[in-house]
């Protein structure tokens, strides 16, 4: 011990047992002085509590002189064999430098809400920060629960009771967020709490301390952040204008606002572009509004209704500047407004005397002003801030882009429908043939309106051609497209060809749009198309297909089945080839032709929903519009994602009785004999009328085939809608007509065919050609 500056020690009883050369330097007592005499006589004063406890301490030595001498003494235990204390080491140094006694104020005074809580979840000390939060004093605080000074304990208190209890039994730390609604008693306010348990010299959990950091500034901005992500997501998921109004009512409500309401100028539910920049009051029409409290407010302005903005009010304030109005109690503009508004809808007066803050947002995208949306803040909620302006802007500004690309959609969409109207056949004619039901149904999808059409083209020799037809692609380009195919079948069926030929020359057509097409209107060729002709004197109907799904048909006994024939290559391939299918149909039999839209979606199987067709054309019905309605409902899902043709045709037959041929010799003797049959067959059909019509038309038809054509010869008359006359030979000239001169024998004979028939034409057969020409029925 000689070697330490001051050493001693004592026993049980405080006696001193041994002293040190340091210790006789330092009080000046030898040690044969200081042995054996009670420590607490060499002090000249008492020690601190807390040096007791804490074995160490500052105290006065009293010196052999009669001063005082301060040190700072620390105490170690002497352990015995057994490990208990023999006794005490004590050393001495020079006193440390003194520290203000700021423990408890520096709890007490912290910035941080601080508390201390038993095992039972009392407080035990509060600093002042934590009872300023609470709106408490110390003498409501100490020994009670949080959950029985808070009357009105909410889901937060609870939270905070339940982390006490685990910090005390499992002894370890925890930290959690928690977020006070405005209607809470700590008010609006987010808070990071950390909980650390307090062990006595046990090592047992005595207390649990905590602290709170309000992190209300941090948790609103996650909240906005937060909002925007969703908002990214959530709003424009259809384009609907209305719609995507609504979804951004429901991002407001409750999160941002306790009431929202979005109003557009009435052009922008429309097609048309706007004519005026918004400037004064201003009429806006209410598409979507929602409050957190259910039916509080009630709506001043319902939906769909049109409401007019004084120029002072927020939102006419908002469009006219083109940026964010923030107003409230206070603001003359705002009072005023209200004022007007209790005199029109006083039901609402409560609810306005509460309102703290309001937000007028323009929508606005690619430049041009849409609507307003407006939120509302209530008591007991804070008022909006500057960081909501912000928010507020990015949620109107994406809305407005959503609401703009709906309007922009829209608009295109009745563009490409009227133009597409205006390309179909608005009333089909009745062919004797054939009696013909229809349904298109545009597309709803964003894709757009698609290039889906059909047609009944009525042919010579009462023949029908039925027609229908898909585009790829969708919108306008697809709709033009539709309308080019539209009309290049009819100019084709005019010219009477086969299916087949028909096909091939359409295929030629499709290639050079495609070589010749600059602005990609077709580039994705292209097209699909059935193209049938139905006869109802053979009963045969001749269909081919360039890519297109196979009709299917229903014979008068209810069987179903789709016609066997070859789909050939779509439109625009070009170099392949197109094959003709021929059947006979009993009458009766209905023929379904259909885009594929009916039958075809990527979330059905096409097998299966072909299979539902066969069996929905089987249905009992009243008629064909009757039954292509009963078809749709059985076979298309609730939204269909592509546009769907239906054209279903039941055809009839000519009776025996209305057919009359004649073979005809190649001599112009037999010119009158033909003219005499002919007027015997239209006094046998009660048509004495047209006799001396048709006579001049057979004697022309009759004369230049056997002048100018090859034999065999052969007339046809047939008594249908129309009374019609065909002439057939072996040559395969067609004829023209020609302007004769006035000193010309000839040429004046398809000229007077002309003048005297509804219409007339030529067609090629696979053994020549045949004329033809009709004349219409007496009315009754």
């Amino acid at each position: 011990m000689e070697h330490a500056s001051a050493v001693a020690t004592l026993d049980t009883r405080g006696t001193v047992t041994a002293w040190s050369e340091g210790a006789r330097r330092l009080t000046g007592h030898a040690a044969e002085e200081a042995v054996g005499r009670d420590a607490r006589e060499l002090l000249a004063g008492d020690v601190p509590p807390e040096g007791l406890s804490g074995l160490s301490a500052t105290v006065l030595l009293r010196h052999r002189d009669g001063s005082t001498v301060p040190a700072h003494v620390r105490a170690l235990p002497l352990l015995g064999p057994a490990g208990t204390p023999q006794g005490w080491a004590l050393t001495a140094g020079p006193p440390e430098p003194p520290t203000p006694p700021l423990t408890g104020e520096t709890f007490q005074q912290a910035s941080l809400s601080m508390s201390v809580h038993d095992v039972e979840q009392r407080y035990l000390q509060v600093n002042d920060m934590a009872r300023r939060m609470l709106g408490l004093p110390p003498e409501n605080l100490i020994g009670r629960r949080l959950s029985d000074v808070m009357e009105e304990i909410d889901a937060n208190g609870t939270d905070f009771e339940r982390h006490l209890r685990r910090v005390t039994e499992t002894g370890r730390a925890a930290r959690y967020e928690t977020f006070t609604p405005a209607s809470s008693r700590l008010g609006e306010h987010a808070w990071t709490i950390e909980m650390w348990p307090v062990r006595d010299a046990s090592d047992e959990v005595a207390a649990v301390a905590v602290a709170g950091f309000e992190s209300t500034l941090q948790h609103r901005a996650r909240q906005r952040l937060a909002l925007l992500n969703e908002a990214a997501a959530g709003i424009g998921t259809t384009l609907d204008v209305t719609r995507t109004a609504e979804e951004l009512v429901g991002f407001l409500v409750p999160r941002f606002a306790d009431f929202a309401s979005v109003d557009l100028l009435d052009w922008v539910l429309g097609t048309e572009e706007p004519l005026t920049a918004v400037t004064g009051g201003v009429a806006l029409r209410r598409v979507a509004h929602d409050s957190a409290t259910e039916g509080v407010p009630r709506p001043s302005v319902h939906l769909g209704a049109a409401d007019v903005y004084p120029p002072y009010s927020a939102p006419a304030r908002a469009l006219a500047l083109g940026q964010v109005v923030l107003s409230g109690p206070g603001d003359p503009d705002f009072d005023r407004w209200m004022r007007v508004r209790n005199e029109q809808a006083p039901h609402n007066r409560s609810y306005r005397e509460r309102v703290r803050s309001a937000l007028a947002v323009p929508l606005k995208a690619r430049g041009t002003t849409l609507g307003v949306a407006v939120a509302v803040r209530v008591a007991p909620r804070e008022p909006y801030a500057d960081d909501d302006l912000v928010l507020a802007e990015e949620l109107a500004s994406r809305a407005a882009v959503c609401v703009d690309n709906a309007r922009r959609f829209a608009r295109e969409r009745a563009t490409a429908l009227v133009l597409q109207h205006s390309l179909l056949p608005r009333g089909l004619p009745g062919p004797a043939a054939v009696e013909v039901a229809h349904r298109y149904l545009p597309s709803a999808s964003a894709a757009g309106i698609g290039g889906d059409w059909f047609d009944v083209i009525p042919l010579s020799g009462s023949r029908v051609a039925l027609v229908v037809g898909d585009v790829v692609g969708h919108g306008i380009p697809s709709t033009a497209t539709m309308g080019r195919l539209c009309t290049a079948v009819r100019t084709l069926a005019d010219v009477d060809l086969p299916p087949d030929e028909l096909l091939t020359h359409l295929d030629d057509l499709v290639t050079h749009l495609v070589a010749g097409d600059t602005g990609n209107e077709v580039a994705e060729l292209g097209a699909t198309c059935l193209y049938a002709v139905y006869d109802p004197v053979s009963r045969r109907l001749t269909a081919a297909a360039a890519g297109h799904p196979a009709p299917a048909v229903v014979l008068p006994d209810g069987t179903t089945r789709l016609l066997a024939m070859t789909a050939g290559p779509p439109l625009g391939v070009g170099g392949l080839p197109f094959e003709a299918t021929e059947t006979e149909l009993p009458e009766g039999s209905v023929v379904a032709l259909y885009t594929d839209g009916l039958v075809e979606d990527r979330d059905r199987d096409v097998d299966h929903a072909t299979e539902e067709l066969c069996r929905a054309l089987t249905a009992s019905a009243a008629s064909l519009d009757a039954l292509c309605d009963t078809v749709l409902k059985a076979v298309l899902p609730e939204e269909p994602s592509d546009d769907v043709a239906l054209l279903l045709a039941r055809t009839r037959a000519l009776g025996a009785d209305q057919i009359r041929t004649w073979d005809i010799p190649q001599d112009p003797a037999h010119v009158a004999d033909v003219r005499r049959s002919v007027n015997e067959r239209l006094a046998a059909w009660g048509l004495e009328e047209t006799a001396f019509v048709l006579e001049l038309v057979v004697s022309e038809l009759v004369t230049n085939a056997i002048r100018y054509g090859e034999p065999p010869i052969q007339l046809r008359l047939i008594r249908d809608g129309a009374l019609i006359c065909e002439v057939s030979d072996g040559s395969s000239t067609s004829p023209h007509l020609r302007r004769a001169h006035a000193y010309d024998e000839g040429g004046r004979g398809l000229l007077l065919v002309a003048q005297l028939t509804e219409r007339w034409g030529s067609r090629q057969t696979t053994t020549g050609k045949t004329i033809w020409a009709e004349l219409s029925l007496p009315a009754d």
